[in-house]
């Protein structure tokens, strides 16, 4: 096992339309997981989410997380991101986002009914600031 180079956690977490684990606290204490589609911008990472899930929820009460993404086949990878989200209700640039997320996951052809599916009012941009990143490949090594 070692550890990634900067370089090579930009390369694992764009190059291949890998989703995403996000980790949240409910307001229990216990924890919550969800699948999303990310993409980057610069050093932080952005995703959409309805206003009313329990991934929303969380993040506006408490906005620290945990996300991990990682590589099934061998050896092995994954990259561990754990930072604070901002959430915007109204982004500006929300379809953009959006768009931009289903491009990269469902390929460009579906990219513009997908974005505008999701640019709704409800639908709130989040971006995420690492504040610790850990990311290991060849684990099988």
């Amino acid at each position: 096992m070692q550890a990634m180079t900067q370089a090579e956690i930009k390369q694992f977490l764009t190059k291949k339309p890998r989703t995403a684990v996000l980790a949240t606290t409910r307001a229990d204490g216990s924890p919550h997981a969800a699948p999303i589609w990310f993409e980057l911008d610069g050093d932080e990472l952005v995703f959409t989410t309805w206003y009313s899930t329990v991934k929303a929820a969380n993040l506006v009460r408490d906005p620290r997380l945990a996300l991990v993404v990682d590589d099934e086949t061998p050896p092995y990878a994954f990259v561990l991101i754990e930072g604070t989200a901002a959430l915007d209700p109204a982004a500006d640039d929300l379809l953009y986002w959006t768009t931009r997320i289903a491009g990269r996951y469902l390929g460009e052809e579906l990219a513009p009914s997908y974005g505008a599916r999701n640019a709704v009012p409800g639908e709130w941009l989040v971006r995420v600031t690492p504040t610790r990143i850990v990311a290991q490949k060849g684990i099988a090594d």
